[in-house]
């Protein structure tokens, strides 16, 4: 991975690039009422975000559907950092994602998967970047954390549940299962607000 994701997405014209670093960034609307009144408006920008679960498809790429829709609409790329399956490119257009604005990156080795991750936190030409970074330790996410307020970026880590009570950098953290025709969410951390036990069940309209 000598070629850096900056240089290579740099090569399209059409591309969005983010604003300096330091500018008042709004939430993104989730797509959810209930869970954006509890995340204080929606997804945190210039931020990172962690999902974590017990066993993959509780509902974790659900949840992240409209806001992603609206991101590719809008002409911003959305990064794919060593995703465990290819994402199945139906469902995505069936979300609405515009496929021209998904990009898809499988990394050698997990150095590489946080080398890719931070390029692309901070190449200002993505909307969100979604990582599987395996057992990255507090210096890494630090790093990713860092990337992603310099420009302004939505990452979103998707990480184990049994990491979920480390301490992490993140601003936002939050704890997923599975509930009948959607996901079950517990907010475990949010910068500015508070944790707490109660449980969202959100409906989600595809899984």
């Amino acid at each position: 991975m000598n070629e850096s994701l900056e240089s290579l997405l740099a090569e399209r014209g059409d591309i969005w690039r983010a604003g300096t670093p330091g500018e008042e960034r709004h939430p993104l609307a989730s797509g959810f009422d209930e869970l954006d009144e509890r995340l204080g408006g929606g997804w945190p920008q210039g931020a990172l975000t962690e999902l974590h679960y017990d066993e993959e498809g509780v509902g974790e790429l659900g949840l992240l559907m409209p806001a992603l829709a609206r991101l590719s609409q809008e002409g911003r790329w959305i990064a794919w950092i060593a995703p465990p399956h290819i994402p199945y490119a139906p469902a995505l257009a069936a979300h609405e994602v515009d496929l021209a604005k998904v990009l898809l990156v499988h990394p050698r080795s997990q150095a590489d998967a946080l080398w890719a991750t931070e390029q692309a936190l901070r190449s200002g030409t993505c909307g969100a970047v979604l990582a599987w970074p395996g057992k990255a330790d507090d210096r890494a996410l630090r790093r990713l954390q860092l990337a992603a307020e310099a420009r302004g970026c939505w990452g979103v880590l998707f990480r184990p549940a049994e990491r979920h009570d480390r301490p992490s950098p993140a601003a936002l953290r939050l704890s997923l299962r599975p509930r009948p025709q959607g996901v079950g969410v517990r907010l475990l951390k949010r910068r500015g607000g508070h944790a707490g036990d109660r449980e969202s069940q959100l409906r989600l309209p595809f899984n």
